[in-house]
C-alpha cells in the first residue's frame, strides 16, 4: 500500500510512546483518522459510522504500538491501515477503502506472522486488540460488495510498503527515523505537557 511518511508521523510515534502525552496523541490521531475516513464515506452514512470508527481507530493505536516491536514505523502504521480496510470491506464501505478489495489477501499475507500472533484475520480485523466492551455497531452496506467502487483506492502496491516522502518521492520500505524528533512536534501536543 502507498502511505505518506514525514516528521509528523515520527513525532506522533514519539508522543504515543511517551508518558502523559501518549493519551493526548492517541485521541488526536483517532479524531484525525475518523475525520479523514468519514470524509470519504457517502454523506448519508457519515454520522452513523462515527462512533464505530472512533472505537476502531482507538483500538488500532494499540496494534501500532505492538507492531513497533516487530517492524519499522512505516510498516507498523501500514498494518493499522490494512486493519481498517478489512473492517471497511466487512461492512461494505468500499468507498472508504485505500486499496481494491481484490488485494485484501495479498495485504494479509505480507503481515501474516504478526496478524497470526495477534489473532487478526480479514473477518476479525482487530483480533486480540478488540476492546473488552467491543466496538460500536454501525450499519453495513453489503450491496456495495457486488460491484465495489473504490474512488480512494490505489492498487498495485500490495507487495510492499511504499512511502511517499515530504518531497513527493516514493520509496520502498520507509525512511530512517530522524534523530531530533520530539513528542512536542506532533500536532495537538502541548509542549508544557511533554516537559511536565
Amino acid at each position: 500500500m502507498k502511505i505518506r511518511q514525514n516528521v509528523k508521523h515520527f513525532a506522533f510515534k514519539a508522543a504515543l510512546t511517551a508518558p502523559v502525552v501518549g493519551v493526548v496523541a492517541n485521541d488526536k490521531l483517532v479524531d484525525m483518522h475518523t475525520g479523514i475516513f468519514l470524509d470519504r464515506a457517502d454523506e448519508a452514512h457519515r454520522e452513523e459510522r462515527r462512533e464505530h470508527l472512533d472505537d476502531f481507530f482507538d483500538a488500532t493505536m494499540d496494534t501500532y504500538l505492538a507492531a513497533l516491536d516487530y517492524m519499522p514505523e512505516a510498516e507498523a502504521r501500514e498494518i493499522t491501515h490494512v486493519q481498517a480496510n478489512f473492517d471497511f470491506y466487512n461492512h461494505g464501505w468500499t468507498e472508504m477503502m485505500e486499496f481494491p478489495a481484490d488485494e485484501l489477501e495479498a495485504h494479509y499475507d505480507r503481515y501474516r506472522e504478526f496478524f497470526a500472533d495477534h489473532g487478526i484475520t480479514i473477518d476479525d480485523p482487530l483480533g486480540e486488540f478488540t476492546p473488552e466492551d467491543g466496538v460500536a455497531e454501525a450499519p453495513s452496506t453489503p450491496e456495495k460488495l457486488d460491484d465495489p467502487e473504490h474512488p480512494h483506492a490505489e492498487g498495485g502496491f500490495a507487495d510492499d510498503v511504499y512511502v511517499e516522502t515530504a518531497d513527493g518521492e516514493v520509496v520502498v520500505g520507509g525512511q530512517d527515523e530522524p534523530e531530533d524528533v520530539s513528542p512536542e512536534d506532533a500536532p495537538g501536543v502541548d509542549p508544557d505537557e511533554v516537559e511536565g
